[in-house]
């Protein structure tokens, strides 16, 4: 199994037979930025799953539904606040007919696709995180589901922002995590590592995944060096690049 850092929030996993990616757009989608990440061409037959988390441009393309023409055995979890009607996809010049490889979600619930078990969770932003079990090993991918405390918001709104995110990962605190991919929104200042630092502490993740960075990693090894439990450190993954691949063997 393996890893593939696309950009953003963007992760590729591929594991035995399957494909897993998380939150992909183009990489000049979003205005003041150039991503360079690249989702590598597999075989026509290869078994893709996209997932989408919400809308923003940020963590959804729509060009990714194009892609069922090149891979006939892909499928799209997408969270229920993508609008993608039949006339919206003749519109862009899509075939309607990719709907029936789609799975909209919404928060708090179980789905199954093919072999792949997943159960959502309520964003504190938008859309839904994913957890996700397939081949005997298991993924959370947050999304925008974040502590977004920020600096002049108040303290009813940044507690508010607190007590929901901590609701909703105290929900997987005692479910079982080989990979996790978390927030650490440089913009957020002093309280950039807020949310993943209540993820570490309280879920069993084997591997973290620091993400939705704006392409600055910079914030990574010193928020490892500031972590006095030197296991906890070691389960916090430095990324330093777009494209970065990521070998785990057998988990």
């Amino acid at each position: 199994m393996q890893v593939i850092f696309i950009h953003h929030s963007c992760f590729l996993i591929e594991v035995d037979d399957k494909v897993l990616i998380f939150d992909y757009f183009g990489g000049d989608r979003v205005n003041g930025y150039t991503f360079t990440g690249k989702i590598p061409s597999y075989a026509p037959d290869t078994k893709i799953y996209m997932f989408a988390s919400h809308s923003h441009r940020d963590h959804f393309d729509m060009d990714i539904l194009r892609w069922s023409g090149q891979y006939p055995n892909i499928r799209y979890i997408l969270s229920k606040d993508i609008r993608i009607s039949p006339h919206f996809l003749e519109k862009h010049g899509i075939d309607p007919k990719v709907r029936e490889q789609v799975q909209f979600v919404t928060a708090g619930k179980r789905y199954e696709v093919d072999d792949l078990v997943i159960e959502t969770l309520a964003s504190t932003d938008a859309g839904v995180a994913f957890y996700v079990t397939t081949n005997g090993v298991s993924f959370f991918h947050a999304g925008d589901l974040n502590d977004w405390k920020m600096e002049g918001a108040g303290d009813l709104i940044n507690g508010k922002q607190e007590r929901a995110y901590r609701h909703e990962i105290r929900k997987i605190t005692d479910k079982p995590i080989n990979l996790a991919f978390v927030p650490m929104d440089p913009r957020l200042g002093p309280y950039q590592s807020l949310g993943i630092d209540f993820f570490l502490k309280n879920t069993d993740a084997e591997f973290v995944f620091p993400m939705h960075m704006w392409q600055d990693y910079s914030a990574i090894a010193a928020y490892k060096k500031k972590i006095s439990n030197l296991g906890m450190a070691q389960r916090v993954i430095e990324i330093e690049r777009e494209n970065q691949v990521f070998p785990f063997g057998e988990l």
